[in-house]
Order: C-alpha cells, then sequence, then structure tokens
C-alpha cells in the first residue's frame, strides 16, 4: 500500500493530518513519528543542530514503511528536506506546496507567523518558488508571538481565535491591501475558517502538503 509517513513537532498535527489524509485518499497509509524536542532544539541552537536528530526520524519512518515523508513543523521543514535528500529519502516540506501556491495568487503576500523561526524559513521558500515562476513579489510580515503560548499549552481555540484577530486587524490596516495570506506554521491551520470575512485568499499548508505527497505516492490513473 502506498503510506505517507509525518515527522511531527507537536501531537496536535497528528489528528489533522490523518484526517486530511483521508478526506483525500483512504486507500493511502499513513505513519506519524512525534519528536516535540526537535523544535525546541531548533529555536534553541539553531536547524543544522537538528541534522543528527532529523535523519534518525527519517529513517525510522521509512523503516516503517513510508514512501514520502512531510515534516510538518515549519521551522525544521527546509532542513528535513535537505537531510532527506542526502539519505535518499523523499521529504517535502509541509509549507513548499502552499509556497508554490502563494506565488501564483498575487504578487502581495502577507507571512504571518507566531514564531519568528517560521517566518525565516519561509520567505527564502515564497522567494525561491516566486523565482521558479518568473514572479516579483513583495512579502509583508504579520507577527502573533503572543498567541503561541496557546498552542503550547493545548488551547487550539484560544490559538486560532488569537491568530485570526491578529491578522484581521494588521491586513485591513495594509496600504496598499495584500493579494494573499499565507499562514505560515501548520499550527495555525485552525484560523483560516475564521478568516472569510478577509475576501482574500488565506492559505494553510497543511492540506497542500498531503495533497501534493499523495500524488508522490498514488499512481497516476489510479
Amino acid at each position: 500500500m502506498p503510506t505517507v509517513g509525518f515527522l511531527h513537532t507537536a501531537h496536535a498535527h497528528v489528528r489533522t493530518f490523518r484526517e486530511l489524509l483521508g478526506q483525500r485518499d483512504d486507500t493511502v497509509e499513513d505513519r506519524h513519528l512525534v519528536d516535540t524536542g526537535l523544535l525546541a532544539s531548533a529555536r534553541e541552537r539553531g536547524t543544522a543542530a537538528v541534522r543528527g536528530a532529523l535523519a534518525d526520524r527519517l529513517r525510522r519512518l521509512v523503516a516503517e514503511g513510508a514512501d514520502v515523508v512531510v515534516g510538518t513543523c515549519s521551522e525544521t521543514g527546509g532542513e528535513a528536506e535537505r537531510v532527506g535528500a542526502e539519505l535518499g529519502v523523499r521529504v517535502l516540506r509541509v509549507d513548499r506546496p502552499m509556497a508554490e501556491a502563494a506565488v501564483l495568487a498575487g504578487r502581495r503576500i502577507a507571512v504571518v507567523s507566531s514564531l519568528d523561526g517560521a517566518a525565516d524559513q519561509l520567505r527564502p521558500l515564497l522567494r525561491e518558488s516566486a523565482d521558479a515562476t518568473g514572479r516579483d513579489v513583495e512579502l509583508v510580515d504579520v507577527r502573533c508571538p503572543d498567541t503561541w503560548s496557546a498552542f503550547e499549552s493545548g488551547d487550539l481555540v484560544t490559538y486560532a481565535t488569537g491568530v485570526a484577530d491578529a491578522v484581521r486587524r494588521a491586513v485591513r490596516a495594509l496600504q496598499p491591501p495584500v493579494d494573499v495570506v499565507v499562514l505560515a506554521q501548520a499550527s495555525m491551520v485552525g484560523a483560516a475558517p475564521l478568516l472569510r470575512d478577509l475576501h482574500v485568499p488565506v492559505l494553510t499548508s497543511p492540506r497542500l502538503a498531503v495533497e501534493a505527497a499523495v500524488e508522490l505516492v498514488v499512481p497516476v490513473g489510479r
């Protein structure tokens, strides 16, 4: 059976990605590995410091049958891709499909983050995606660091509401307006439905990453 592995840094992501995969293709199996220490170490010492741990976790997921691994942490996903390439493991960072979609949606892009490291990782990816398509983009940072503690405590409702409120205030005040909003972290997926009143696309990474992963493991026309 085609199998997608997921490398998480928060237990809350397991349910999110399992449900999305089931909705996309219930014939694809999933494997999940959660290591909460990866994010803490990356934030404290830099992503290069967790390369060895990433390699170990990727090998474990492959040993469990994963044909491709989605790195669901925005802060460590880029490093996971690089480590995967060295190991010969197919790794998809969770925000890559979202970045590719964002540069097609408009030139002026709001980049929303509650962790500085997530925005720092996403901005170069957006510019890389823009360059690949011959587009010019302008990135506007929207930071909401005060909301992160709610996610860490497991209060996902308060976290989503806080992110949405911060985005709404910031985006409505921007002149000129933005063309698209990207929520840099997979943890922010719950904020998107609360932002329908913005009348601009609000992109999140989980569903787009799952769709891209399935395309990698399921034969065309199956």
